[in-house]
């Protein structure tokens, strides 16, 4: 059992927004992360609550939109920036 921190969290979000991650693995994460993860003690609310709301983006109603991310990034302490690049 590892500890899931607000760093880990803003991590997973990068790598999904990054398309380094699918949302489903993404999903499947964060609901294992739930069940058997700790959590950073000085972060514990922030942390569940965002985790909690990346365990339902696979439900159509809820979905995962760039704002959502930026708000959960946001919450976290973190803040999302894009690059755009020349292929």
């Amino acid at each position: 059992m590892s500890i899931v921190t607000r760093e880990s969290v803003a991590e997973k979000l990068g790598a999904y927004l990054r398309h380094d991650l699918s949302l489903a693995a993404l999903v499947d994460w964060a609901e294992l992360a739930l069940m058997e993860e700790d959590f950073d003690p000085a972060q514990m609310t922030t942390i569940r609550n965002a985790i909690a709301r990346i365990g339902t983006a696979d439900v159509r109603t809820f979905g995962l939109a760039w704002e959502d991310c930026e708000q959960l990034l946001a919450q976290l302490g973190y803040s999302a920036q894009i690059n755009i690049v020349a292929r």
